[in-house]
């Protein structure tokens, strides 16, 4: 059977101020800029999942696409959505939360929890229109 990658995107907001502790607040706005705001700043992400596996010849899917939905929705966008990631978000704590850092994160949490018939190939995790940062696992 043919192998296909199939991508379902969600987003949600949060809020997040990159930061280091170690650091005095002059380095960090040198590094971070805005993003270090003490006050935070917020945006709208946009989360892009994509699954591969064989079609399957009864459905014509790889895997559900609302299925995957439900799945991201229970294990990332309900602990993330309307959430400040350094103080709200348990499985965040003690990492700067820079998209970088965040994308790694959720596919930590996703790729245990997708059935075995697909595998987690590539997320993509938008923080504005402009920025963007892709994870393909290690």
């Amino acid at each position: 059977m043919p192998r296909v990658r199939v991508t379902r995107r969600l987003t949600f907001s949060a809020a997040h101020r990159l930061h280091r502790p170690d650091w005095n607040e002059v380095r960090n706005r040198e590094v971070f800029g805005d993003c270090s705001n003490p006050n935070w700043h917020g945006h709208n992400y946009e989360l892009d999942v994509t699954v591969e596996g064989e079609v399957d010849p009864e459905t014509g899917y790889v895997f559900d696409l609302k299925e995957l939905k439900e799945l991201v929705e229970r294990f990332v966008i309900r602990d993330l959505d309307h959430k400040n990631l350094n103080l709200e978000v348990e499985w965040m704590e003690g990492v700067n939360p820079s998209t970088e850092n965040l994308v790694v994160a959720v596919w930590e949490r996703l790729a245990p929890v997708l059935p075995r018939k697909v595998g987690l190939k590539r997320l993509v995790l938008r923080e504005t229109s402009s920025n963007s940062v892709e994870y393909e696992g290690t």
